[in-house]
């Protein structure tokens, strides 16, 4: 099972995260690690074996105190308490003040964020297609990890499809633009138009959450430097793939 353990800024007293990729897993293709072997998939949702999806999940729990709070992910705006959760409820993002419970998000090019305060007291994790980031759920995140106790609140941005890769409409450039005159926050700069296709734009998904969080509050934002898309032999990709597994990104307080 290949890790990705988030660098710099997350590397906090008190504190342990990791990212999962597709390697090292029991899941058959398309759910395959991409060079022929057994895939980690953790989505139950997708198609794959409930059986092998079960043996990828056991063997993630070996590298974690808990078993994760799974969430159904619906992009939206939802956030709750990880020591609440159970059965899998409707949200997108969790929180914890409690030591050993973990949070986790799934994804397979939507951008998962994982936050800690400085301090070691609160952590917790978001799911953030753009649906969820033009709606609020990081603001949303850091507002409950806010009242919960956490300060000087720093973030990490994990695998999500890169700036090359992420082709949107004008929707979405106008999803953007309405938060943008709302908090004037300059969100529009994070689309390219693509020659010879009106109304189509390259969008930067990290620097979208980048303005997000600093407009937030939050005091350091690291990561951000991967394309689930573009590594096909190391991660899942909804958009490059369609029928694929999903990943997961979690925290928690040691």
């Amino acid at each position: 099972m290949e890790m990705i353990l988030p660098q710099s800024d997350m590397q906090l007293p008190g504190i342990a995260a990791l990212a999962t990729t597709r390697a090292g897993g029991s899941s058959p293709a398309p759910y395959d690690d991409g060079r022929g072997g057994g895939g980690l998939n953790l989505g139950v949702h997708v198609g794959d074996a409930l059986d092998n999806v079960q043996r990828n999940r056991a063997q993630l729990r070996l590298h974690l105190p808990a078993e994760p709070a799974w969430l159904t992910q619906v992009h939206g705006t939802t956030v709750l308490d990880a020591a609440q959760v159970h059965d899998a409820p409707v949200a997108d993002a969790s929180f914890t003040t409690q030591r050993g419970v973990v949070c986790a998000i799934m994804t397979a090019d939507c951008l998962p964020v994982l936050f800690a305060d400085a301090a070691g007291r609160v952590v917790g994790a978001a799911h953030a297609g753009w649906r969820g980031l033009a709606g609020g759920i990081l603001e949303n995140t850091v507002a409950a990890m806010r009242a919960a106790g956490a300060e000087n609140l720093h973030a990490w941005l994990g695998p999500a499809i890169g700036s090359a890769q992420f082709e949107v409409g004008d929707d979405v450039l106008q999803a953007f633009a309405a938060k943008d005159a709302a908090k004037n926050a300059g969100m529009s700069t994070a689309f390219k138009p693509i020659a010879g296709r009106p109304g189509k734009y390259l969008a930067d998904i990290y620097q979208l959450a980048r303005q997000t969080l600093g407009n937030a509050g939050v005091v350091a934002v690291t990561g951000g430097d991967f394309c689930t898309v573009g590594e096909p032999q190391r991660f899942y990709s909804y958009r490059r793939d369609g029928v694929t597994g999903r990943m997961a990104t979690l925290i928690w307080l040691k």
